[in-house]
């Protein structure tokens, strides 16, 4: 019997290692939870065209936006788990999704493994530039003297750009209403035609708007200036230890073979690695992670303790 396990054992082995020499052997789609245009479609474009070159085939990216990126978690956690369905979400989708909302089609934990963080990057808070606000201090100004009528967008309730808002106005101490959208590229269009105050919007977002002059950056959310926008300061300039940032990671539906799953990383990491994808993400505002399968589902488990905690005390749970 002994005999028999450790043949079926080795056999099991031999076809999980073919399976992942032969994949991928049609096309493979990348499921991306909010619109295009957004930082985390910016990301998934920009590798999925480095992974289809590595591997010959082609990488499509499937835009299912809505729900704070609920519906693309729900799309991507509910499909075969056979290595032709990766996921790039955003940091708040398995952070502060699970204590945002009261339920959700689908369990981070459960549902989906991880691959790797991709890429990581900082906010910015931006304002039309015709309007009003010349400077951050303006804009707080303005807040402070008129509670709730500052208005600040986002792509959805519980995503990284409502938590960098949440964040940004209570370490203000500024009361601002919040107006969710169905993808940062709707809130950075409404915030060009002045219908809403600002936003605190991932820079790789907005970075070629500011750049053209259809925006106004008012600061920065990393702890110093970006490289790329040496003139605009850090909102730690004027508040003190403020500092706020934004990640896009990989996964794949829980079950996906090991093998495919470890594929997926080393491909992806060895891209992330190259001088010319660096500077692809450093022109969006953005640097290269490339973590651990491993190294990323800790992370992912350290940062839910922490947004747990603050949408605990911040009363910020939705239906």
């Amino acid at each position: 019997m002994k005999r028999w396990i450790l043949a079926l054992a080795a056999i099991a082995t031999a076809t999980a290692a073919v399976a992942a020499d032969t994949w991928p052997a049609r096309t493979v789609r990348m499921i991306v939870p909010f619109p295009a245009g957004g930082a985390t479609d910016v990301v998934a474009r920009l590798l999925s065209q480095k992974l289809g070159e590595a591997w010959g085939q082609t990488v499509v990216v499937e835009n299912r936006s809505g729900a704070g990126g609920n519906i693309g978690g729900e799309a991507a956690a509910h499909s075969p788990a056979d290595g032709y369905t990766l996921f790039m979400t955003s940091g708040s989708i398995v952070t502060a999704n699970p204590y945002m909302y009261k339920s959700l089609p689908y369990d981070p934990t459960r549902d989906f493994v991880a691959i790797t963080n991709v890429a990581s990057g900082p906010q910015v808070v931006i304002v039309n530039p015709d309007g009003p606000f010349k400077t951050l201090k303006d804009l707080l100004a303005y807040a402070k003297a008129n509670p709730g009528k500052a208005t600040f967008g986002s792509a959805g309730v519980g995503t990284q750009t409502h938590l960098a808002g949440e964040n940004f106005a209570y370490s203000a101490g500024v009361d601002m209403t919040h107006v969710p959208y169905k993808g940062e590229s709707y809130a950075i269009i409404d915030v060009m035609g002045g219908q809403i105050s600002t936003a605190v919007i991932n820079l790789s977002a907005s970075i070629n708007f500011i750049k053209q002059g259809k925006l106004r950056a008012l600061a920065v959310t990393s702890p110093t200036r970006s490289k790329e926008l040496p003139d605009v300061p850090a909102v730690a300039e004027t508040i003190p230890g403020f500092e706020n940032a934004g990640w896009f990671g990989l996964m794949a539906p829980t079950g996906t073979p090991p093998e495919i799953v470890d594929k997926v990383y080393r491909d992806s990491a060895k891209i992330l690695a190259s001088d010319e994808f660096r500077a692809k993400l450093a022109q969006q505002g953005m640097a290269p992670v490339a973590n651990s399968p491993v190294d990323f589902a800790a992370a992912i488990k350290a940062e839910s303790v922490k947004w747990a905690k603050v949408i605990r005390e911040r009363h910020l749970q939705t239906n």
